[in-house]
C-alpha cells in the first residue's frame, strides 16, 4: 500500500463552521469529490484518525464518525490492526468483465405492450409563462421552510426511526390519532381510526374501492361531466359506467329512477359538493332523494369530497355520510392541500369492517413516509395546521373574488359562470361555440398554457375549467390578458367558430 504520508487532506478538506451540515458531513462529502476526482486514489492508506484531528482541528469523535460513514457507503475499507485505506467503487464497476453488455439504451421494445392515449392529456408539456390548472392550490402560500422545521423535528425523535419497520404495516398511530381528531373537529364527524384509511394519493383509495366493490359487468353511475381518473378506474375494474345529467341542482335523481331498476345499480360516484369540472353543489332535497334511492334500489353511494378545506361560504350542505344511511356510504376526502405536494394526505372512511379489509390492500402499495406522518400529527397537535388553513382560505377568497371581477370586465357577456361556493376553479360556459382547441393553441403562442383537461366541448356545450388558485394577482392579470387577446382574434375569424 502506499504510504499515508503525502496525502494532504487539508487541501481538499475545508470546514466552515456556519454551515448548516454537521461537520463529520462535510468530511464525508469532500472525501467522496477528492475520490471521483482523482485526488486520492483506490488503495491509498488513510493517516490515523489522531493525525486528521491535528491537521483539520476537529474533535477525534468527529473523525470515527465520518470514517464510519465513508464504510457504510463503501468509500473506505478499515482493517483493524492494520489501517484505513480509500475504496473507490466506481473503481470496481468500471474493472467488471462484462463483455455482453449493451453500450446504447435500447430504443423500442421487442414486444407488445398497451398504450393509453387517455392518459397523454394530463402528461403534456409546459414550457409557458403563465399556466391555467384545473384547480391546483399555490404552494408558494405555505413556505416548505416552515414545514421542513416539522419534518426535521420528527427525523430527529430516535423512537420514531426505531418504530418505521412497525409502522410500515400499520401506520403512524399517532398521526392516525390526530388526523381523526382534526376531521372530527373541523367536519363534525364521529370517527375513530377504525373507521379511516389513509394513502398519499386518491389514485390508490380509489383502486382498493373498486377491487373490494366491483365485480365485471356491475353498472357504475357518475355524473355527465366527471373526475376521469376515477372513471377509468371503474372501468379497468370491468365496471360499465353510464353517466347521469347534472344541472345547477346536481345531479338528476329522477333520471336514475326512469332509466334504471332495482338492484341493477351497483354504486353511484358523486361529488355532491363543488362537483368536478362543473362546481355545482347537491341541493339537500337532491340530498335527501339519493339516500332514499340508495336504501330502495339497493346501491353504494361514493361520496368524494376534494374541496372541502377550501369552502368559502359558511352554511353548506352537509355531507351525505352525515345524514341519516344504513352504512352504505363511503367518504373519500384529503387533509393538508394547501401544503407542499408530500405534505398532502387523502383518506377514506366508511364501516369499520370495510376499513379492515380495505387496510390490507396498503401492503402492496406502501405507505406514507412515516416521518411525515409523525411530522403532520405534531402539525395537528400544536395547532400550526389551523393557521396554515386560515391563511390559504384568505388568500383564495381574495383571488377568487379578484377572477370573478375580472372575467366580468374583460368577458362580460360572452363568458357566463356561477360564483364558487369552493374550491379553486371556475366553470366558464361561451357563449359562442368556437373551437377551444385553436383558443389554447392561440394562448400558448402568447405564453400561456390551457391543458386538455380544462377544455370542455361538445354539441351541447363549449366551457372551460379554469383554475385560479395558483395565480397571484400579477399572473392573474396576465393570463386573462392572453386569454382575452386571443378570445378576441378567434371571433374575428368566423370560419374558427364552430357550427
Amino acid at each position: 500500500m502506499n504510504s499515508p504520508d503525502y496525502i494532504p487532506f487539508s487541501q481538499f478538506i475545508k470546514i466552515d463552521r456556519r454551515k448548516s451540515d454537521a461537520v463529520y458531513l462535510q468530511i464525508v462529502y469532500q472525501f467522496i469529490q477528492a475520490v471521483q476526482r482523482g485526488l486520492l486514489s483506490d488503495g491509498n492508506k488513510i493517516p490515523g484518525s489522531r493525525n486528521l484531528c491535528k491537521e483539520l482541528g476537529v474533535h477525534r469523535k468527529t473523525i470515527v464518525a465520518a470514517l464510519e460513514e465513508l464504510q457504510t457507503q463503501g468509500w473506505v475499507t478499515i482493517k483493524p490492526a492494520v489501517g484505513t485505506f480509500v475504496k473507490n467503487p466506481d473503481f470496481d464497476i468500471k474493472n467488471e468483465d462484462t463483455p455482453s453488455a449493451h453500450n446504447t439504451a435500447i430504443q423500442n421494445a421487442a414486444f407488445q405492450f398497451r398504450k393509453n392515449i387517455v392518459l397523454d392529456a394530463p402528461n403534456q408539456k409546459n414550457l409557458c409563462s403563465y399556466h391555467f390548472t384545473t384547480g391546483k392550490p399555490d404552494y408558494r402560500i405555505i413556505k416548505t421552510s416552515e414545514l421542513s422545521r416539522f419534518y426535521s423535528s420528527a427525523l430527529r425523535r430516535k423512537n420514531i426511526i426505531k418504530k418505521i419497520p412497525q409502522y410500515l404495516a400499520s401506520g403512524n398511530p399517532f398521526f392516525q390519532n390526530q388526523l381523526s381528531y382534526y376531521i372530527n373537529l373541523t367536519r363534525g364527524f364521529h370517527i375513530s381510526n377504525e373507521h379511516l384509511i389513509t394513502s398519499p394519493n386518491k389514485q390508490t383509495l380509489l383502486y382498493i374501492l373498486s377491487q373490494l366493490l366491483i365485480k365485471t359487468g356491475d353498472t357504475v353511475l357518475v355524473a355527465t361531466y366527471s373526475y376521469h381518473f376515477s372513471n377509468m378506474v371503474f372501468q379497468q375494474a370491468g365496471a360499465r359506467v353510464a353517466t347521469i345529467p347534472i344541472d345547477q341542482e346536481g345531479i338528476s335523481i329522477d333520471y336514475i329512477i326512469k332509466n334504471f331498476t332495482k338492484e341493477e345499480i351497483k354504486l353511484v360516484y358523486i361529488q355532491p359538493q363543488h362537483q368536478y369540472p362543473t362546481t355545482a353543489c347537491l341541493s339537500n332535497k337532491r340530498r335527501k332523494e339519493l339516500l332514499a334511492l340508495a336504501e330502495t334500489y339497493h346501491f353504494i353511494l361514493i361520496e368524494d369530497d376534494p374541496n372541502y378545506e377550501f369552502t368559502f361560504e359558511k352554511a353548506f350542505q352537509v355531507p351525505l355520510i352525515k345524514m341519516k344511511h344504513s352504512g352504505n356510504v363511503i367518504y373519500l376526502g384529503n387533509f393538508g392541500r394547501f401544503l407542499a405536494p408530500g405534505f398532502q394526505t387523502n383518506f377514506m372512511i366508511g364501516p369499520q369492517d370495510y376499513i379492515k379489509e380495505a387496510k390490507k390492500y396498503l401492503q402492496l402499495f406502501g405507505r406514507m413516509d412515516i416521518v411525515k406522518e409523525q411530522a403532520l400529527g405534531e402539525m395537528i397537535y400544536e395547532g400550526d395546521i389551523h393557521r396554515y388553513r386560515r391563511k390559504a382560505l384568505t388568500t383564495y377568497l381574495y383571488r377568487r373574488n379578484l377572477f370573478a371581477n375580472l372575467l366580468k370586465e374583460s368577458f362580460q357577456k360572452n363568458f357566463t359562470f356561477q360564483m364558487p361556493k369552493g374550491g379553486l376553479a371556475f366553470w366558464i360556459q361561451l357563449q359562442l361555440p368556437i373551437s377551444l382547441y385553436l383558443l389554447s393553441e392561440n394562448c400558448k403562442n402568447k405564453e400561456l398554457y390551457i391543458p386538455k383537461t380544462c377544455l370542455y366541448q361538445d354539441k351541447q356545450i363549449t366551457a372551460l375549467r379554469l383554475g385560479f388558485g395558483n395565480f397571484n394577482k400579477t399572473e392573474m392579470e396576465a393570463a386573462l390578458h392572453i386569454l382575452k387577446e386571443s378570445y378576441q382574434t378567434i371571433t374575428k375569424d368566423k370560419t374558427m367558430v364552430t357550427s
